[in-house]
């Protein structure tokens, strides 16, 4: 803090010890130091309250740009937000002309499910007709096709003679 070294403080006190004697030295050195510490003492507290409104400072600061982040977050929601409710509402107003548009057409709609669907090949499948192809007397103990019916082909024999 000061600039004094010990020859200086030597300096000090021979001049105390001649002004103030032997006597009062001691209770003026106690005095001198009662002073010093409370200069010391309240140095600290104001060091400590700067301390201390600079960090409330920094933390209000904080909060503040946290704030301004939040509410440039909420308003470029709340434009998405906009703008996918204006592209759903055009959506669904070409979806009208569409509609309106098919209706004044009078094209049949299709309803059911879509062409080439397990469910359309299902709702499709026609019954072979009676009179197509006499069926050929099948085997009771053969085993059933993929179809339930009797196997199409018979494997060939093994009878014949290898080349």
């Amino acid at each position: 803090m000061f600039d004094i070294g010990f020859s200086e403080l030597l300096v000090i006190a021979v001049v105390a010890l001649v002004v103030l004697g032997p006597e009062r030295l001691p209770k003026a050195a106690r005095f001198a130091g009662l002073w010093v510490r409370r200069a010391r003492n309240q140095w600290d507290s104001v060091k400590q309250e700067l301390e201390r409104e600079l960090h409330a400072d920094e933390i209000k600061r904080q909060f503040r740009d946290a704030q301004e982040s939040v509410r440039d977050t909420e308003a470029q929601l709340r434009a998405s937000g906009e703008a996918v409710r204006r592209e759903a509402e055009q959506m669904r107003n070409q979806v009208q002309r569409d509609g309106d548009a098919s209706a004044s057409t009078e094209e049949p709609v299709m309803t059911g499910p879509a062409p080439g669907s397990p469910a359309s090949v299902a709702q499709h499948v026609v019954a072979p007709e009676s009179d197509a192809l006499p069926e050929e007397p099948r085997d009771a103990m053969a085993p059933p096709g993929i179809d339930g019916q009797a196997p199409r082909d018979m494997p060939p024999s093994t009878t014949e003679a290898p080349r």
